[in-house]
Protein backbone atom coordinates (compact mmCIF):
# COMPACT_ATOMS: atom_id res chain seq x y z
CA UNK A 1 0.00 0.00 0.00
CA UNK A 2 1.45 3.59 -0.98
CA UNK A 3 1.47 6.40 1.90
CA UNK A 4 0.13 9.25 0.18
CA UNK A 5 2.06 11.88 2.85
CA UNK A 6 4.62 11.04 5.71
CA UNK A 7 4.45 13.92 8.22
CA UNK A 8 7.94 14.61 9.91
CA UNK A 9 8.82 16.23 13.44
CA UNK A 10 11.62 17.82 14.05
CA UNK A 11 13.09 14.84 16.33
CA UNK A 12 12.56 12.45 13.40
CA UNK A 13 14.09 15.07 10.86
CA UNK A 14 17.32 15.78 12.52
CA UNK A 15 17.37 12.13 13.48
CA UNK A 16 17.49 11.39 10.07
CA UNK A 17 20.24 14.12 9.49
CA UNK A 18 22.34 12.18 12.17
CA UNK A 19 21.64 8.89 10.21
CA UNK A 20 23.41 10.16 7.06
CA UNK A 21 26.47 11.47 8.81
CA UNK A 22 26.75 8.00 10.60
CA UNK A 23 27.00 6.39 7.20
CA UNK A 24 29.10 8.75 5.59
CA UNK A 25 31.43 8.49 8.52
CA UNK A 26 31.12 4.22 7.91
CA UNK A 27 32.14 5.10 4.04
CA UNK A 28 34.97 6.86 5.34
CA UNK A 29 33.79 9.76 3.53
CA UNK A 30 36.34 12.42 3.83
CA UNK A 31 35.52 15.58 1.44
CA UNK A 32 37.19 19.21 2.33
CA UNK A 33 33.70 20.78 2.39
CA UNK A 34 29.74 20.12 2.39
CA UNK A 35 27.52 22.01 -0.25
CA UNK A 36 23.98 22.49 1.00
CA UNK A 37 20.89 23.06 -2.09
CA UNK A 38 18.92 25.94 -1.05
CA UNK A 39 16.05 25.57 0.51
CA UNK A 40 15.61 22.31 1.43
CA UNK A 41 19.29 20.76 1.94
CA UNK A 42 20.18 23.90 3.85
CA UNK A 43 19.53 22.81 7.70
CA UNK A 44 21.18 19.27 5.96
CA UNK A 45 23.76 20.92 5.11
CA UNK A 46 24.42 23.44 8.15
CA UNK A 47 24.29 19.79 10.69
CA UNK A 48 26.38 17.50 8.32
CA UNK A 49 28.72 20.28 8.06
CA UNK A 50 29.16 20.50 11.85
CA UNK A 51 29.03 16.74 12.65
CA UNK A 52 31.38 16.37 9.95
CA UNK A 53 33.68 19.48 10.64
CA UNK A 54 33.62 20.29 7.10
CA UNK A 55 33.08 24.48 6.02
CA UNK A 56 29.81 24.76 4.05
CA UNK A 57 28.88 26.30 0.83
CA UNK A 58 25.30 26.98 -0.50
CA UNK A 59 24.05 27.00 -3.58
CA UNK A 60 20.41 28.07 -4.58
CA UNK A 61 17.85 25.89 -6.55
CA UNK A 62 14.15 26.13 -6.11
CA UNK A 63 11.64 23.64 -7.84
CA UNK A 64 8.45 23.87 -5.75
CA UNK A 65 6.02 26.57 -4.85
CA UNK A 66 4.26 26.46 -1.09
CA UNK A 67 1.27 25.02 -3.49
CA UNK A 68 3.12 21.36 -3.41
CA UNK A 69 3.44 22.16 -7.56
CA UNK A 70 6.10 21.25 -9.21
CA UNK A 71 7.85 24.43 -11.39
CA UNK A 72 10.87 24.49 -13.44
CA UNK A 73 13.95 24.57 -12.00
CA UNK A 74 15.59 27.49 -11.38
CA UNK A 75 19.72 27.67 -10.27
CA UNK A 76 21.31 30.59 -8.55
CA UNK A 77 24.22 31.73 -10.56
CA UNK A 78 26.80 31.09 -8.15
CA UNK A 79 27.99 29.37 -5.15
CA UNK A 80 27.98 31.12 -1.65
CA UNK A 81 31.20 30.50 0.56
CA UNK A 82 32.82 31.88 3.07
CA UNK A 83 36.43 30.45 2.97
CA UNK A 84 38.96 30.79 0.42
CA UNK A 85 39.73 27.58 -0.82
CA UNK A 86 36.78 25.48 -1.51
CA UNK A 87 38.79 22.61 -2.36
CA UNK A 88 38.27 19.28 -4.19
CA UNK A 89 36.45 16.72 -2.74
CA UNK A 90 32.90 18.29 -2.19
CA UNK A 91 29.63 16.90 -1.29
CA UNK A 92 26.36 17.97 -2.30
CA UNK A 93 23.68 17.67 0.24
CA UNK A 94 19.13 18.10 0.20
CA UNK A 95 16.86 17.25 1.78
CA UNK A 96 15.24 14.75 -1.04
CA UNK A 97 15.50 13.12 -4.48
CA UNK A 98 12.26 12.93 -5.37
CA UNK A 99 12.31 13.46 -9.25
CA UNK A 100 16.00 13.76 -9.22
CA UNK A 101 15.74 16.97 -11.49
CA UNK A 102 17.94 19.14 -9.57
CA UNK A 103 20.41 17.02 -8.74
CA UNK A 104 21.00 15.88 -12.03
CA UNK A 105 20.87 19.15 -13.02
CA UNK A 106 23.32 21.01 -10.97
CA UNK A 107 25.75 18.28 -10.34
CA UNK A 108 27.07 18.77 -14.29
CA UNK A 109 26.66 22.63 -13.67
CA UNK A 110 29.12 22.53 -10.19
CA UNK A 111 31.29 19.60 -12.01
CA UNK A 112 31.73 21.66 -14.97
CA UNK A 113 32.03 25.03 -13.03
CA UNK A 114 34.22 23.95 -9.95
CA UNK A 115 35.60 21.08 -11.36
CA UNK A 116 36.17 18.98 -8.35
CA UNK A 117 37.92 15.74 -7.91
CA UNK A 118 35.39 14.39 -6.27
CA UNK A 119 31.76 15.48 -6.14
CA UNK A 120 29.23 12.99 -4.18
CA UNK A 121 25.78 13.32 -3.23
CA UNK A 122 23.34 12.88 -0.23
CA UNK A 123 19.79 13.44 1.05
CA UNK A 124 17.12 12.52 3.35
CA UNK A 125 15.32 10.42 1.30
CA UNK A 126 15.78 9.13 -2.17
CA UNK A 127 12.25 8.41 -3.84
CA UNK A 128 12.34 4.87 -6.18
CA UNK A 129 10.79 7.04 -8.93
CA UNK A 130 13.86 9.43 -9.12
CA UNK A 131 16.05 9.64 -12.18
CA UNK A 132 19.28 10.44 -9.97
CA UNK A 133 20.75 8.21 -7.49
CA UNK A 134 22.57 9.44 -4.70
CA UNK A 135 25.68 8.21 -3.51
CA UNK A 136 24.40 8.35 0.12
CA UNK A 137 20.50 8.51 1.78
CA UNK A 138 19.03 7.83 5.22
CA UNK A 139 15.71 6.53 3.44
CA UNK A 140 14.89 4.94 0.49
CA UNK A 141 11.19 5.13 -0.55
CA UNK A 142 10.30 2.92 -3.02
CA UNK A 143 7.21 4.74 -3.78
CA UNK A 144 6.06 8.58 -3.97
CA UNK A 145 4.56 10.31 -0.55
CA UNK A 146 4.83 14.01 0.29
CA UNK A 147 7.04 14.55 2.82
CA UNK A 148 5.64 16.93 4.97
CA UNK A 149 8.92 18.12 7.09
CA UNK A 150 8.61 20.15 10.12
CA UNK A 151 9.58 23.59 8.52
CA UNK A 152 6.41 23.41 5.98
CA UNK A 153 4.50 25.40 8.92
CA UNK A 154 6.53 28.76 7.95
CA UNK A 155 5.11 28.19 4.03
CA UNK A 156 1.50 29.32 5.03
CA UNK A 157 1.96 31.04 8.73
CA UNK A 158 1.74 35.13 8.14
CA UNK A 159 3.54 37.24 10.55
CA UNK A 160 -0.09 38.24 12.17
CA UNK A 161 -0.87 34.49 13.03
CA UNK A 162 2.77 34.33 14.81
CA UNK A 163 2.30 37.60 16.67
CA UNK A 164 -1.12 36.03 17.49
CA UNK A 165 0.62 32.90 18.88
CA UNK A 166 3.35 34.68 20.54
CA UNK A 167 1.30 36.46 22.43
CA UNK A 168 0.26 32.86 24.41
CA UNK A 169 3.29 32.52 25.21
CA UNK A 170 5.47 34.28 28.13
CA UNK A 171 8.53 35.26 27.43
CA UNK A 172 11.85 34.10 29.58
CA UNK A 173 13.14 36.00 32.27
CA UNK A 174 16.40 35.54 30.84
CA UNK A 175 18.46 38.61 29.09
CA UNK A 176 19.97 38.09 25.93
CA UNK A 177 23.88 37.80 26.03
CA UNK A 178 26.14 38.95 23.84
Amino acid sequence: MEVAEIAVSWAEYHGLIETLAVKLAQASWDGDAVVAVARGGLRVGDVLSRLLRKPLAVVAAASYGADRQRRSLRLGPGIAFAGEVLGDRLLVVDDMVDSGETLAQLVPQLQSQLQPTQLQTAVLWYKGHSRFVPDFYAVHLPHHPWIRQPFERYDTLSIADLGADLGKVQPSARQPTG
